[in-house]
């Protein structure tokens, strides 16, 4: 599996298609916080303002556009954001998956929308050097995202037997395809993992520790997949990725460690053999350094559904 679908894997998002919104005349509606949520938005038909707390400036929404919100973060959508917003759980009201909510009478602006709950106790480290908005309105993006929309809004409407499933993979598909333009268009200027993902160099060195985590790893190997020298690659590795390559080798195996502890079939002696600890003592050791908790102490905060020191 490859870097970013192990990343979008391990966070465990599950989509919860929200209604659809068809909006007429005059009209502002506040969608409130949702932590631990990514929220992707694809407008269908005319235009708006869009306004996110803790940014300066309003953006303008028009049909084929195509928003994330990795942090979900409050907004508003608005014909005029002068107006009095109304709270997006008064106008969607009891309206199930998949509706299409008419809001004063409907008709001059349209979008449909996903909201994936994710893994918030891993979401900060892979996703937190993201935009508090990632905004897609170039006509190549439009292009690229209008068959997943179009196939969701199909699926949303026709209430075909198996329509709720292959909405759901519509919409991951649409994340997915989200993140690949944004990156793809951002990640000359950007720091964090997920910019690193497309330098074409770091990106390999990237993908052979995601192949292969339990290697011991060293910065002269890692240089090498990359098709750098030493001093190169790890001045570029934490300039892009904000960390050195081995730290963030022991970050990600702590990750899967993670994974498996949550899933609790696993022994400690097998987990730390499938992460690169020839000793579970020696696992114990980087585990608790970098979680603040021993793997024993994780697993049973899992079981009992209990926060650990780290959030």
């Amino acid at each position: 599996m490859d870097p970013l679908s192990e990343i979008l894997s391990i966070l465990k998002p599950e989509s919860y298609l929200t209604a659809g919104l068809d909006a007429g005349g005059a009209w502002a509606i506040r969608f409130g916080n949702r932590p631990g949520t990514i929220k992707c938005h694809a407008m269908t038909t005319g235009a708006c303002w869009l306004a996110v707390d803790g940014m300066d400036e309003a953006v303008r929404l028009t049909a084929g556009d195509c928003l994330i919100l990795p942090s979900g973060r409050p907004f508003v959508l608005a014909s005029d954001l002068t107006l009095h917003p109304a709270e997006a759980q008064d106008v969607l009201g009891r309206s199930r998956p998949g509706d299409m909510v008419v809001h004063q009478g409907g008709g001059d602006f349209a979008f449909v929308g996903t909201r994936f709950e994710v893994d918030t106790r891993k979401a900060g480290a892979l996703l937190g050097t993201l935009p508090p908005l990632i905004h897609l309105h170039q006509a190549e993006d439009r292009a690229a995202m209008r068959w997943c929309i179009q196939q969701m809004m199909a699926e949303m409407k026709s209430r075909r037997p198996g329509g709720a499933l292959a909405a759901r993979h519509l919409a991951h598909l649409m994340l997915l395809q989200a993140f690949r333009l944004h990156l793809s268009r951002q990640a000359d200027d950007r720091v964090g993992l997920l910019y690193a993902l497309a330098d074409p160099h770091l990106g390999k060195a990237i993908e052979a520790i995601h192949i292969d985590p339990a290697h011991r790893w060293t910065l002269a190997e890692l240089a090498a997949q990359a098709g750098l020298s030493r001093s190169i690659f790890a001045q570029r590795f934490r300039e892009r990725v904000g960390e050195t390559p081995i730290d963030y080798l022991t970050q990600w195996r702590m990750m899967l460690a993670k994974d498996r502890l949550e899933g609790g079939r696993e022994t400690l002696g097998t987990i730390a053999n499938a992460v690169g600890y020839e000793s579970e003592s020696a696992f114990n050791t980087a585990f608790k350094r970098v979680t603040g908790c021993s793997p024993r102490r994780y697993a049973r905060a899992e079981t009992n559904g209990f926060t650990t020191p780290e959030n």
